[in-house]
């Protein structure tokens, strides 16, 4: 018979194992190793699976992303709001057998199936999937993988809810202040609080502003007259008399009016000293946005529908924004959001972010803040649901006072609570099997 031999490792591990068991009771032993942090092994970690669950009214449709491992550890993310799931589902095969703690690599590799608006909703929610798995094996927040943070709380803002009656409207954010506690408001302000009264707008005979949903600003042919701009201005002037000046107020939805109704509008409300002006044209057409705001003494802010950083570099550089306005959700996920704040800031200007989701996008969004030095305030689409928060475990409340606090967790620093999830679904199935998704189906290459 082969003669046993020991290595200097098997010695000692042997003869301290004898000396556990000696000195440990056998429950001991286990408690005791329960309180030691067993680290994944990150450079063997390899994704296996990607599923998903469709959360609805969060506050809209939204897709969530589980990325399994060969090491048991699951990282999560989101699929912007009113995207389809299967922007997510179809990334899946060029996924599998990839080690997810190559971020940036796996992104470049995925990056090309994306698109502006919510088309690059499936890799953003992918790449916030991979910085949480990311985190959890090395047993660090997110942000501190993005360079550290700059600020403990992130700035909220808080969409709320129209009323063509300014002064109960005016009540309503007002609320916002004084029972949330937010420091930072948004109003919608559009042709719909004004169209019903004669004389405020022209367009072609026979339509109303919804008839342009689908059709380009500029190309309507729907104008507000001086009658129009003075109604919108008023209404404004009331919700000032009730709020105050000292609170920010940004404006958005303008609706579909052209470039110089934009600047009609955003000159008579310069004496309300708003926050910003959103979105008052499509962000393609960066010459006219310039015109806007060369024209106007109230920043000029896009960028919710931009995927990737070239075109919010563009506008900076032109200076056709006063403020970029990323969604992290559409904009290529948490690192390339807080390159473009990066880059944007070079040419002196800030960064704003949209958001609206589920607390999984949300505290993705919360990283990113943190870690970026021009970040101005972070939106908050869902204060008026009163079940948003439970669709989480982790240090609760997520937002206070109108402020979100930056975790210190491992990866995004919550964890889905799949009691309540399930209790909002948008159709039967949590995190099903997706074989059917498994297999590559082009080929990828962009170059010959």
């Amino acid at each position: 018979m082969k003669p046993r031999t020991f290595s200097r490792r098997s010695f000692f591990g042997a003869a301290t194992g004898a000396l556990a068991a000696s000195f440990w009771a056998d429950q001991d032993l286990e408690a005791a190793m329960q309180r030691v942090n067993q680290m994944s092994r990150p450079s063997d970690l390899k994704i296996t699976d990607l599923r998903v669950a469709v959360v609805t009214k969060a506050p809209m449709t939204c897709p969530l992303i589980r990325i399994d491992t060969n090491q048991g550890i699951s990282g999560f993310g989101e699929v912007r709001d009113g995207a389809h799931k299967n922007y997510a589902l179809m990334l899946k095969s060029r996924l599998l057998g990839e080690n997810p703690c190559n971020v940036d690599k796996i992104f470049r590799k995925i990056k090309q199936f994306g698109g502006h608006a919510r088309q690059g909703g499936g890799v953003c929610g992918v790449e916030m999937a991979l910085w949480d798995l990311a985190g959890k094996a090395y047993n660090v927040p997110v942000y501190q993988m993005l360079g550290g943070k700059f600020r403990d709380r992130i700035r909220l803002y808080a969409d709320t809810t129209q009323s063509k009656d300014p002064k109960e409207f005016a009540q309503r954010l007002k609320d916002r202040v004084v029972k949330n506690g937010f420091t930072f408001l948004k109003m919608d302000l559009g042709v719909s609080l004004v169209e019903h009264i004669p004389g405020t707008v022209s367009r072609p005979l026979g339509t109303s502003s919804r008839d342009f949903y689908n059709t380009q600003h500029m190309f309507t042919g729907m104008e507000l007259t001086e009658k129009g701009v003075a109604a919108m201005a008023d209404y404004v002037a009331q919700v000032r008399e009730v709020i105050g000046m000292e609170v920010p107020l940004a404006a958005d939805h303008f609706g579909h009016i052209g470039v110089n109704s934009c600047i009609r509008l955003g000159k008579a409300l310069e004496k309300y000293n708003m926050a910003w002006l959103e979105d008052m044209i499509p962000w393609q057409y960066a010459e006219l946005l310039k015109k806007i705001t060369d024209a106007v003494d109230i920043p000029i802010l896009t960028g919710e529908d931009i995927y990737l950083k070239e075109d919010f570099v563009k506008l900076a550089r032109m200076h056709a924004v006063d403020i970029v306005h990323p969604d992290l959700a559409t904009s290529g996920g948490i690192l390339e959001t807080k390159k473009i704040g990066d880059l944007c800031q070079d040419y002196g200007v800030p960064m704003a972010m949209h958001f609206a989701g589920t607390p999984i996008s949300f505290m993705a969004n919360v990283h990113c803040a943190a870690a970026t030095e021009n970040f101005l305030v972070l939106e908050h689409h869902s204060v008026d649901i009163p079940w948003w928060e439970d669709l989480v475990h982790g240090d609760k409340p997520l937002v206070e006072k109108g402020f979100a606090k930056v975790p210190d967790k491992p990866g995004l620093g919550v964890t889905l609570n799949d009691e309540v999830v399930k209790q909002h679904l948008l159709e039967p199935g949590y995190f099903e099997p997706t074989p059917q998704w498994d297999q590559q189906r082009s080929n990828d290459r962009l170059w010959s």
